[in-house]
């Protein structure tokens, strides 16, 4: 039983990835695009995390924590920038 959610959970994962690559390329403006890039890396983060427990590992977790500071960091650079036009200053 197990097995068949994490297969359903993951086909859903992969749609709703599909979906953000899509805004990713239509978006109007850049926050938009900033916006679907974040949600791009937590579905990232949810399909490495089910694949760890699919195979039951937590090396995929920690890769998974991992993704999820760096995606952090970026997308709190990424703002920065939009609003001020630089990341450090």
């Amino acid at each position: 039983m197990i097995a068949i959610a994490l297969n359903i959970t993951i086909a859903m994962v992969i749609i709703a990835a599909l979906l953000n690559v899509y805004r990713l390329i239509k978006g109007p403006d850049a926050p938009d695009r900033v916006l679907a890039l974040d949600t791009l890396n937590i579905n990232a983060i949810a399909l490495i995390i089910l694949l760890g427990i699919t195979l039951e590992s937590r090396q995929y977790i920690e890769a998974g924590l991992l993704i999820a500071v760096m995606g952090f960091v970026s997308t709190v650079a990424m703002a920065k920038y939009l609003k001020r036009g630089s990341v450090i200053e």
